[in-house]
């Protein structure tokens, strides 16, 4: 046989190789070897970067693993499409990294970012964490500053702080917002897919009809059975964005997104029967902590910060749950079966 046929076509792509590829993103990318770096020093990885290294870390934690069993809307829905935490998580990171690969920012640190952001979600979605707000006296409870904790305290990986960043601020309410474009990058996918897939969730379900979406909304974005509004959306974000030289989305298209949330949250976030749901579940938590703060032993060793104050140690552990751990548990503190 031939010597050059044996040769292997495969060699090592390394660390420094890596990064020097980062060299050729636009000038406003966040690139590995600039990070701020990790609050525990530690060695370089031979082959991956440092954002390379978070992402592995945030797929291989729990927090992760349990976002298949949280409710995105719909609590324990009847049927095997609807969004859940994990597949909104996934759809997230795919609009944020066709951003990212547009704009010429650094895909790695978006993904990341991106796969992280909702770690810190509550059983029950937005409603849960509306739930542990009760016991919050000076504002409220933020499944974004929760999802720092996780990484920093709970289950600490000692990510980034670029990365940290990004968790923090993904939500549009929290202030100040991403210090990096692919924070951005994230903010705006996470709204462009969860309001994508809820209303596909919502016609699915049959809470409403293609024709009750506003005029306004399908004046800008086009009729649902048409062009994907997810697309649309995306290249609104590119266009205006490469314009400005910043993240941004295209105003129209904006101010149809608006609209279209407002539209969402009044006739299926918010709509009676998702408020009924929604007070039960809320009822669910409320009976949790209360029971878990007379009964802290309940409380595995692995959700307990023993230098943490008891209501933190507790709404730390029902944060965690996922939707059918916390009704099971509920079950079995409050609904105990066997009993004649």
């Amino acid at each position: 046989m031939d010597a050059a046929a044996e040769q292997t076509t495969l060699k090592a792509v390394t660390r420094d190789q890596r990064e020097a590829r980062e060299r050729d993103l636009s000038p406003l990318a966040t690139r590995s070897a600039d990070t701020r770096g990790r609050e525990d020093e530690e060695a370089k990885d031979p082959y991956r970067t440092e954002f390379e290294r978070d992402r592995d870390r945030v797929l291989h934690s729990k927090a992760f693993r349990r976002l298949k069993h949280k409710t995105q809307v719909f609590i324990n829905p009847e049927g095997d499409h609807f969004v859940t935490r994990m597949t909104h998580t996934l759809q997230v990171t795919q609009v944020a990294r066709s951003l990212a690969a547009a704009l010429g920012l650094n895909e790695t640190l978006t993904e990341a970012i991106c796969l992280a952001h909702d770690c810190g979600h509550t059983p029950f979605g937005h409603t849960g964490e509306a739930a542990l707000s009760d016991y919050i006296d000076d504002g409220e409870w933020l499944h974004s500053e929760q999802g720092v904790r996780i990484f920093r305290v709970l289950e600490p990986r000692n990510l980034t702080w670029e990365v940290l960043d990004g968790i923090r601020a993904h939500t549009w309410r929290v202030k100040p917002p991403p210090h990096t474009p692919e924070g951005w990058a994230c903010r705006y996918a996470d709204r462009i897919a969860y309001l994508n897939h809820d209303l596909q969730d919502a016609l699915r379900a049959g809470v409403i009809v293609a024709a009750d979406v506003p005029a306004d909304v399908v004046e800008v974005l086009g009729p649902l059975e048409g062009r994907s509004w997810i697309n649309l959306m995306v290249e609104a974000v590119i266009e205006e964005s490469i314009r400005r030289g910043k993240v941004v989305m295209q105003a129209d298209v904006l101010q149809a997104m608006k609209r279209f949330r407002e539209f969402m949250f009044e006739r299926v976030y918010l709509r009676p029967e998702s408020v009924a749901q929604n007070e039960r579940a809320r009822g669910v938590i409320h009976q949790l902590v209360e029971h878990l703060l007379l009964h802290p032993d309940l409380i595995p060793d692995s959700y307990c910060i023993e230098s943490a104050e008891r209501l933190t140690q507790v709404l730390d552990y029902v944060a965690g749950m996922t939707d059918r751990y916390a009704i099971n548990l509920h079950d079995q503190l409050f609904r105990p079966r066997g009993l004649v």
